[in-house]
């Protein structure tokens, strides 16, 4: 058995004196058997009343209603308990739920509402048994998604994104029963902050993305919800290097690409970079076309900077953690190509282009993505010899590195403050030379407070 933290065991003795029992189930259940590490605990608490939960689980911390109609507590931020709940489909779409907590039900009866028989396992943390009325474990061993009931699992669209999501995360295939009534689940109802859910989940603990992105095409999602992803679908690649040529797939193996880079950025940035490199492309259908004997997609990045607006409202991205996530993956869609282009421009690009270009977009964060567009052309076929590289992204983010702009664009030496000290009154002419002086020093052609400071009272003799 394995060891739980201690709150699980105390939780669960203390229910078992009150003549209950608490039962782990779940993500958590899944992940032990399957030796992966989980952080989050669900806990379900069979044999008492809500009221008498409540009061006992108050006893090892605070406790957050999460759903109290829904008969779920979490306690102290990391440990979901629950009662067993009935839910019955009473309305139209995804809250269309009458959910009722019952501690009276059977463990098969509370295991049947679940939506895969992966998730539909129990275990005693007190003696490690397991209960499995759906055979969960053997559909862990085969590797396979498949629904518990055909009777209910329709009733909640939301499990549709799911099995997506899942089965990247699992790196499992579904079942054919359950694939097919997918494809016949609206989820047109979902509100965006649940398809986000499911979303951030499929891109973010997967490590390989494409799985569920190939699933959500697969069972209908895209076409459902994704009008945006959906157009890529029969648009030619350039160059063609895939047997189907189209900007999906390309799109799919960018975003597995796009995984490799982001373990060591925090949260909104993780998000800004899977969420650029899924947009990178949508410009593609409205400008691809066959010229000088291939398919070339000229300003493919400018255009894609409104259905990325749009696939972003779909999913409502905006801030996370104060970062304008939103914004930064407008800016990535729109200067994607810019580390490629530079790096192949005749002429040397200047230090003053790389500091300007760091005012717009997290010159690092364009590399990650731009890097991932590259070996996002590489399928598994292509001859060692053929294969693209990222030979110009990474001078880019050596250059990008040298000049300290990974993250922003160099601070202004000359301040307002300054401006005053000289006598200036503060007015529309500080702008214009505040900026001035900024483009100067952007240049590199000032670098010291003395320097800025010259040539602001230079600019002001000439007025």
């Amino acid at each position: 058995m394995s060891s739980y933290p201690d709150k699980i065991i105390d939780l669960a003795t203390v229910i078992r004196g009150a003549g209950g029992r608490a039962m782990l189930n779940g993500g958590c259940v899944r992940d032990e058997i399957m030796g992966r590490e989980h952080k989050d605990w669900d806990v379900e608490v069979y044999g008492i009343q809500p009221g008498q939960v409540r009061e006992i689980i108050s006893q090892f911390g605070d406790v957050n209603i999460a759903g109290e109609a829904f008969a779920v507590y979490k306690l102290a931020g990391e440990i979901d308990v629950s009662l067993p709940r009935r839910e019955r489909k009473e309305g139209v779409g995804h809250r269309g739920f009458v959910v009722e907590g019952d501690p009276g039900m059977s463990f098969e009866e509370a295991c049947r509402r679940r939506d895969f028989t992966v998730n539909a396992i129990l275990r005693d943390p007190l003696t490690g048994e397991i209960v499995d009325p759906f055979d969960g474990q053997g559909d862990i061993q085969r590797k396979i998604l498949r629904m518990v009931s055909r009777e209910t699992f329709a009733d909640d669209s939301l499990r549709v994104l799911r099995a997506a999501q899942f089965a990247a995360r699992l790196e499992f295939d579904i079942e054919p029963e359950t694939i097919e009534l997918c494809k016949t689940i609206d989820v047109t109802d979902l509100p965006r902050e649940r398809i986000w859910g499911e979303f951030e989940k499929l891109l973010l603990k997967a490590e390989r993305p494409s799985i569920g992105l190939k699933w959500l095409y697969d069972l209908g999602v895209v076409k459902q919800i994704f009008p945006e992803l959906d157009s890529l679908v029969g648009v030619p690649q350039e160059p063609e290097w895939h047997p189907e040529g189209n900007v999906d797939v390309h799109t799919i193996m960018v975003a597995d690409e796009a995984r490799k880079l982001i373990d060591d950025l925090d949260h909104p940035r993780a998000v800004a970079v899977m969420l650029g490199a899924v947009c990178h492309d949508l410009g593609k259908p409205p400008t691809t076309e066959f010229v000088d004997g291939r398919w070339r997609s000229r300003g493919h990045d400018e255009a894609g900077v409104e259905p990325t607006i749009s696939f972003l409202d779909r999913l409502g991205t905006y801030t996370l953690d104060g970062f304008d996530v939103r914004n930064q993956i407008i800016q990535l869609v729109r200067y994607h190509l810019l580390p490629g282009e530079w790096y192949k421009a005749k002429s040397p690009v200047g230090d003053g282009a790389f500091r300007r270009l760091a005012r717009k977009v997290e010159t690092d964060l364009l590399y990650r993505v731009a890097k991932a567009d590259s070996l996002g052309r590489n399928p598994d076929w292509l001859p060692p010899e053929k294969r693209f590289g990222s030979e110009a992204q990474e001078w880019f983010i050596e250059k990008v590195r040298v000049l300290q702009v990974e993250k922003k664009a160099p601070d202004r030496i000359l301040m307002g403050r300054h401006l005053i000290e000289l006598g200036m009154a503060p007015g529309p002419e500080f702008k214009h030379i505040l900026d001035a002086v900024y483009e100067r020093q952007l240049d590199g052609e000032i670098t010291t407070l003395d320097g800025a400071i010259g040539a602001a009272k230079a600019m002001v003799t000439m007025g």
